[in-house]
């Protein structure tokens, strides 16, 4: 009975694997038709600027260092040990305020020796004196010898040139009894103080006592190339240097934090010849420094401005850099975007200044750039130039 029936659920089975096939297939066929859908994703949407000109000030920026208009380094002029410090590290002081006192016992005494030695001088002067006032009239009556007076005035000599030979002893001990009290000689900001008191100090330390720094002005010194240095002197009117700094604007002093110090100042001297080594020339800007905000050692830029009648204008976070090299994202035919090179010109706080790499009427993708790659596509959407202006003037 079993091979009797074999055929007929051969047929079954045959039809139920049938169906199962052509199940898979719609199947398969469904998940390919979705997944050509999901490849076909929308274009994403970027705003687009079209590339105006206008007129614009540009600026130049140099690297500077920053110094007092006077920096005194306090030295000892005596040897001795250190008694008394009047003053802490930064603290400002007026000219003539005390500073340090040096231990003075030894060059008072040396004075007083000194003194001692100038009053004897001075009696043996006077007893000469005596001696010649004496012998003149007996001379003139023909009492003694002339050469009796000739002995006593020469007596007379050797005692004055005494006297003032230790009356330059008195004062050369006052002066080093002078010098043990230290001073400021201008007024200013005090330096690091190496030394404590009891520290032995003298004419042959390598380190100075401190350095007193007089920072009512300051002066910030920057480089120039021999290219900047060329451009400048044919940019600028006059027949000399002077006259053409004379011309230039009044720099800013941008601070190390990026923010503009308050006062401009101005550019007064320029080396007289090339650094050998960098091929640059330094320039000197004084600022004034009434608040006292800047001090010796500051570092920062020195950024002088320069007016443009007509400069192609590029947002900075339009622009994305690799190897140095500055790119934007244009936009092209089909909405394809492909990144250019530009060549900058000069640029403010938000903007580049562009000679070279787009042209006037050109289409760049504002922002979003960071996930962009050449040959997308993208959704445009219109920047206007003018509003842009007005929410981040240049």
């Amino acid at each position: 009975m079993f091979y009797h029936n074999a055929p007929g659920k051969n047929r079954i089975a045959l039809m139920v694997l049938t169906a199962a096939m052509s199940v898979l297939i719609y199947s398969c066929g469904n998940a390919s038709a979705n997944a050509g859908q999901e490849i076909a994703a929308p274009a994403v949407s970027l705003p687009v600027l079209s590339i105006a000109e206008a007129p614009a000030t540009t600026y130049r920026e140099y690297t500077a260092s920053v110094e007092g208009k006077l920096n005194i380094e306090i030295r000892a002029q005596v040897d001795g040990y250190l008694d008394k410090i009047f003053v802490d590290e930064g603290a400002y002081v007026k000219a003539g305020q005390p500073l340090f006192k040096i231990n003075d016992r030894t060059y008072n005494e040396q004075l007083s020796n000194a003194k001692a030695s100038l009053q004897a001088a001075i009696a043996n002067q006077q007893k000469a004196q005596l001696e010649v006032d004496r012998l003149a009239p007996l001379v003139n009556n023909n009492v003694v010898s002339p050469i009796q007076l000739q002995t006593a005035q020469s007596v007379l000599a050797a005692a004055k040139a005494t006297v003032a030979q230790t009356e330059a002893l008195v004062h050369n001990a006052q002066i080093n009894a002078g010098y043990t009290l230290i001073t400021a000689p201008v007024s200013g900001y005090v330096d690091r103080i190496p030394y404590k008191t009891g520290s032995l100090v003298g004419r042959s330390e390598v380190l100075p006592l401190t350095t007193v720094s007089d920072v009512s002005d300051v002066y910030a010194y920057f480089s120039m190339s021999e290219v900047d240095f060329e451009q400048f002197k044919q940019q600028f009117p006059g027949a000399t240097i002077q006259e053409k700094l004379r011309h230039l604007p009044a720099p800013e002093l941008v601070l190390a934090n990026n923010t503009i110090y308050p006062a401009k100042g101005r550019i007064e001297t320029v080396e007289g010849q090339f650094d050998k080594t960098m091929g640059s020339i330094s320039f000197r800007a004084t600022f004034p420094n009434t608040g006292g905000m800047l001090r010796s050692g500051n570092t920062g830029k020195i950024r002088i401005s320069q007016a443009l009648q007509s400069a192609l204008i590029v947002p900075q976070e339009a622009t994305f850099e690799i190897q140095d090299k500055v790119f934007v994202f244009a936009v092209a035919d089909s909405n394809k975007v492909i990144s250019k090179p530009i060549t900058i010109a000069g640029k403010t706080t938000n903007y580049y200044f562009i000679s070279n790499g787009v042209v006037p009427g050109e289409k760049i993708v504002l922002t979003g750039i960071n996930n962009l790659r050449n040959g997308m596509v993208i959704n445009p959407q219109p920047v206007s130039a003018d509003s842009l202006l007005k929410s981040r003037p240049m």
